[in-house]
């Protein structure tokens, strides 16, 4: 499994980690829920279960997911600043570009 995390993402999500009350979590990305041909993605921080598969990306932040959802191969975690502040999951590799 792939996940992308662009830069400002990962400036983000290093600061959360480092918080003493967020030790030993790791970040976790997972459906939300679907409709139709749409997935919408959460993320949050976890420790990883039976069920999970950690990936580690290239800005050194090791990621959860769920290894028997598809739909989480390939995410691209992004930080946005407009039009509202905040984290944005998408899937290119599946035709997710985004929420409508």
């Amino acid at each position: 499994m792939n996940v992308k995390i662009t830069r400002k993402a990962a400036k983000v999500l290093l600061n959360e980690l480092t918080l003493e009350e967020n030790s030993g979590l790791k970040v976790r990305v997972k459906v939300d829920f679907t409709h139709g041909n749409h997935v919408h993605y959460a993320l949050g921080l976890d420790e990883a279960g039976e069920d999970d598969i950690v990936v580690s990306t290239d800005k050194g932040i090791d990621v959860i997911l769920e290894k028997n959802e598809p739909m989480l191969d390939g995410v691209k975690i992004d930080y946005l600043y407009l039009p509202n502040e905040g984290f944005f999951i998408t899937n290119p590799s599946k035709g997710n570009t985004g929420d409508h």
